[in-house]
């Protein structure tokens, strides 16, 4: 075992002597050591109950004969986050923990793993150091929020962002969004619609590093603890058998991972990290692929915010093994791939059922024939860009509209509560992505301000940054080249018409190349906006969204 390089011969004597300083014993000190991840905090509400996760595991790896060692990593709430400079550090914080989880269990011999993520960027670095490192690993998220309520509707933290449009719009009282506020958030656990962090944490379950059950079970309820308790127990069997994280998270595990992507219909954010962690496994994914999966895949969920459903709904209708039984019904599903419950996914679905058809549509019965993401191409952005087309309105699927541009996320902001922006506008907010943000801030605030307003319908929104997975609409992101790499984006000018077609996946801005290249011949690259720290390190580093704004391997 790889812990034998710390407490093994004459010559470990100094490490076994620290190691009793922690109060282990030597029995303890002799059995597998179990490196415990875990991201809590008391800033992020996801991750404040990750303390009694990390104690169930641990409970869970003793019961089952080993030595359970836990550290912990940073997380951010994008929640907080939104909107001002914070948001600049949320992705590039993704890379931290995959680097500071490398480092930890390197320098100190874990044979094997368990990960506890929730957030955003938490979730997908974890999966990252975990393909990096290839020790036997298992994932156990905290759980998702339960629904707040509101004026007899279930509402979540998107209700809020929402609000402040409506409030600027004249739709809501400031008295009634303090009362939201209040309640729509309802305590511990990821935000409660489809957002990024539950949508990562649902693929943990279809890329096989998570037991049934990860994605879904809310934070407060005592399933979760007792899935932490078989997390525990889990990972001795993994590291018994020499079950690694490449022997499971395949080229065909992806696959299978963004099909239910596409049939829950989750958060753009979703290809980022997917791509990122197929990078650190050695496998390509593109972004044709992405069209490829969602062409043939049916979208079978609409959750909030798409729709008025929630987790905790998806988890009573069977959770996502209902999901991929549905999927594997037309072959959609690679059932014969194994898992971090020592089954196949096959075998791990075979006992599960539906309770409700309403909330996981049937294969003759879905939202739409295609999947919830789709990735458009054009001279505006040849390397690609992504909308979550299954939360688009059908009147904004095909729009053409003059470009209003903005050279920040705030001065689009600005704009909109000034109620400065009309129907049929396309709004561009560029300089916003992976090397010119720096960090492709998430733009929740602009996107739910439009909803707000009551102008989804009629009003696009364009980025070489990225949104949050609580929005709607047809915001289109990741557009790629980004503005600061020389891209299209940055070539915009007030009132160029911009065409977008959804169903034909396509993005152009309808101005002759030879107008566009008198512009380029003028263009200049900015300086950088963030000139000291992790952030203009992480600028110099990042290479391109479409192919998941990693660092050079």
């Amino acid at each position: 075992m790889k812990s034998d390089r710390v407490r093994q011969g004459i010559e470990k004597a100094p490490h076994r002597s620290l190691f009793k300083a922690l109060g282990l014993t030597d029995a303890e000190i002799n059995r597998p050591l179990i490196g415990v991840v875990n991201s809590a905090n008391e800033i992020v509400p996801g991750h404040i109950n990750l303390d009694k996760i990390a104690e169930a595991v641990k409970a869970g790896v003793r019961m089952a004969g080993g030595t359970p060692l836990e550290f912990s990593t940073i997380g951010v709430c994008d929640g907080i986050a939104m909107n001002h400079i914070g948001m600049k550090y949320s992705l590039g914080s993704r890379e931290l923990i995959a680097d500071s989880v490398e480092i930890m269990a390197t320098a100190h011999a874990f044979d094997a793993l368990v990960f506890i993520p929730n957030c955003d960027k938490v979730v997908p670095g974890m999966l990252m150091a975990a393909a990096r490192l290839n020790l036997p690993s298992i994932f156990i998220s905290g759980g998702p929020m339960l629904a707040g309520s509101f004026k007899g509707q279930r509402v979540s933290l998107n209700n809020v962002f929402v609000g402040v449009g409506a409030v600027a719009g004249g739709k809501m009282t400031p008295e009634e969004m303090t009362l939201l506020e209040e309640v729509a958030c309802s305590g511990c656990g990821s935000c409660a619609g489809m957002f990024t962090a539950n949508s990562m944490n649902c693929l943990t379950e279809a890329l096989g590093m998570g037991l049934p059950g990860n994605g879904t079970i809310p934070a407060v309820h005592a399933a979760r603890i007792r899935l932490a308790k078989e997390a525990g127990m889990k990972i001795m069997e993994l590291l018994e058998k020499d079950i690694k994280p490449l022997d499971i998270m395949t080229r065909d595990a992806f696959e299978n991972a963004l099909t239910l992507d596409m049939a829950l219909g989750c958060s753009t954010n979703t290809v980022l990290h997917l791509f990122a962690i197929a990078y650190e496994a050695g496998i390509h994914l593109n972004l044709e692929m992405v069209n490829e999966v969602s062409g043939r895949t049916p979208h079978l969920c609409k959750l909030d915010p798409a729709g008025t459903d929630f987790i905790e709904d998806l988890q009573e209708a069977g959770g996502i093994l209902m999901v991929m039984k549905r999927l594997s019904e037309k072959s959609l599903i690679n059932i014969d791939l194994p898992t971090v419950t020592g089954l196949t996914v096959g075998e791990n679905m075979a006992e599960v059922r539906s309770f409700r058809d309403d909330i996981i549509r049937p294969m003759d019965n879905p939202y739409s024939p295609t999947g919830g993401l789709a990735v458009l191409f054009g001279n505006l952005a040849p390397e690609g860009a992504v909308v979550k087309q299954g939360a688009v309105e059908k009147e904004m699927l095909v729009h053409q509209g003059p470009a209003r541009v903005f050279e920040a996320e705030e001065e689009a902001v600005e704009a909109i509560m000034g109620q400065k922006i009309k129907p049929g506008d396309v709004i561009v907010i560029r300089y916003e992505g992976p090397r010119g943000g720096p960090g492709m801030r998430e733009m929740l605030t602009p996107t739910s301000a439009i909803a707000g307003m009551g102008l989804d319908r009629e009003v696009a929104l364009i980025t070489d940054g990225r949104f949050s997975g609580a929005t709607k609409g047809a915001s289109i992101g990741h557009v790629s080249p980004e503005a600061a790499a020389g891209g299209i984006i940055a070539l915009v000018n007030e009132g160029d018409i911009i065409s977008i077609d959804i169903p034909a996946r396509k993005l152009e801005l309808l101005v002759d190349d030879q107008v566009l290249e008198r512009r380029r011949a003028t263009w200049k690259a900015g300086e950088p906006k963030i000139k000291t720290g992790y952030m203009r390190r992480y600028a110099e580093m990042v290479q391109s969204a479409s192919r998941g704004a990693v660092f050079p391997r």
